[in-house]
């Protein structure tokens, strides 16, 4: 008999879930604002058509989320501050930007240019999960690297 393929075909190595208060509302949501549909396949509902756990599409990856209050996870509404920041690589980073703040993305940070080669903004969501999208603009060596960052301890 031959051995279940693990992880299953489609499904990554690491997954990450994310807690919401009202996951319904965040669906629409990161879906207006931040570009990534719910994978509605792969949605499991409870009692009343709840939303007990589903996944988002983030380019070539996902993103799990699910009610928060289950597997010890709780959303930062309710904890007053977030544990975590998810990254995500997205092209034509400015776009992505002014989409996110049109739609409702409270703005942590403006984009702007870092040493090591990317554009950034960070972002929260509807429920305070923090958001930081990044777009390599150009290669930075590691010798570059650790030398801007030797300044900084010089400082």
């Amino acid at each position: 008999m031959a051995m279940p393929k693990n992880p299953p075909d489609g499904t990554q190595q690491v997954t990450t879930r994310i807690a919401y208060e009202d996951p319904r509302r965040a669906i629409e949501f990161l879906s207006r604002a931040f570009g990534f549909p719910e994978r509605e396949e792969m949605r499991l509902e409870g009692a009343n058509n709840s939303i007990i756990v589903t996944e988002v599409q983030v380019g070539d990856a996902y993103v799990m989320l699910g009610r928060a209050g289950t597997h010890g996870l709780e959303s930062p509404a309710k904890l007053g501050a977030s544990t975590a920041s998810l990254i995500v690589y997205v092209d034509n980073i400015d776009h992505h930007y002014q989409i996110a703040k049109d739609n409702g993305a409270h703005i942590i940070s403006e984009p702007s240019d870092q040493y090591w080669g990317d554009r950034r903004y960070e972002a929260s969501d509807l429920e305070g999960h923090v958001w930081s999208f990044h777009e390599r603009t150009r290669d930075v060596s590691r010798a570059e690297i650790e030398r801007i960052e030797a300044g900084f301890k010089d400082s």
